[in-house]
């Protein structure tokens, strides 16, 4: 049965979860090898998860030299396994850096590439939602080794156990995969919500807020949800652009996506509209929100998020 190679996402060795359904969807495939490139000292731990999630091997590689760097050198220890391993497939995560590597990778090793995917068939067809969600697309990689971007929340999460064995990869990097070198960073403040592109849940909000996003924490923060917001109230200076979900912003496919207060322009669709559960709040029973949604509710967001977030709170207790 051939690899099919997963990038591992992490942070400092923490495994984060759309990693765990990239090794759902390599199974489909053939057998799920995990990459981990991070800290020598956090390999073993993730490996022990990783197999816990059905990898059965997990190539390690000591991140320590590659640090301050940006993705070239990721890329040339990706480019040496392909090499080595000829895999079925390489699975990343849609996210900005995972789609980075996978361009990068595609035209190294001349393969064909394949961005946010939402499925993932055993033969290699994946299926993906494109222009705003008005189509779906099955499409499938007819040269090289397909390098494939998956958007998190697009499979579950199964613990079934891998062998798990390690080994180790030592690459040396070259002298043109050194030429950019971060300078500075500084950490993003913890908010204690999960982060917007891997949430199960997403509670948003729109022009509709007038600028008071406090129903939209409040209720955020009785479901476990991250908070999102719209084009038209980052504009406006009421969140951060990190916050954005839409075609200039991020994209994001929760299992459940609350609307509150937007009117549901195409460019806020296409960022949310895979979503698989969407509930919208709108004063105006015209929106084009609710042509999109599950469940829809008209009325003042003021109004209804506080009662919504009560009974949350009610239902829990």
């Amino acid at each position: 049965m051939s690899e099919v190679l997963v990038v591992v996402d992490h942070v400092d060795g923490a495994i984060r979860k759309p990693t765990l359904e990239l090794l759902t969807l390599a199974r489909r495939m053939g057998s799920a090898s995990a990459v981990f490139i991070g800290p020598a000292d956090a390999a073993a731990g993730a490996a022990e998860k990783l197999a816990a999630h059905g990898a059965e091997k997990v190539y390690t590689v000591d991140d320590a030299p590659l640090r301050g760097y940006l993705v070239v050198p990721k890329v040339e220890v990706l480019q040496h396994l392909v090499e080595k391993t000829s895999p079925a497939a390489v699975l990343l995560v849609s996210g900005s850096e995972g789609k980075e590597i996978a361009a990068r990778l595609s035209i190294r090793t001349g393969s064909g590439l394949i961005t946010d995917a939402v499925d993932l068939d055993a033969d290699g067809t994946t299926t993906q939602s494109v222009f705003a969600g008005s189509f779906t697309v099955k499409a499938k990689v007819t040269t090289g080794t397909p390098i494939i971007t998956v958007k998190p929340n697009s499979a579950p999460v199964e613990e079934t156990a891998g062998a798990g064995i390690v080994e180790p990869v030592s690459v040396a990097i070259s002298e043109g995969a050194k030429a950019a070198m971060v300078v500075a960073s500084q950490p993003r403040k913890a908010s204690g919500r999960p982060e917007l592109t891997e949430a199960a849940i997403v509670v948003s909000g729109g022009r509709g807020t007038g600028g008071d996003f406090a129903p939209v924490e409040a209720l955020a923060d009785s479901l476990g949800a991250a908070v999102g917001a719209s084009r038209a109230a980052v504009d406006s200076g009421w969140m951060p652009h990190s916050f954005q979900v839409g075609q200039t912003g991020k994209t994001v496919s929760p299992q459940l996506y609350v609307a509150n207060g937007i009117s549901g322009a195409i460019q806020h669709r296409a960022g949310m509209q895979t979503s698989k559960t969407i509930v919208a709040v709108n004063k105006d029973p015209e929106a084009p929100i609710f042509e999109l949604v599950d469940f829809g509710v008209v009325g003042d967001l003021h109004t209804v998020l506080p009662k919504v977030t009560e009974e949350v709170t009610t239902r829990k207790g």
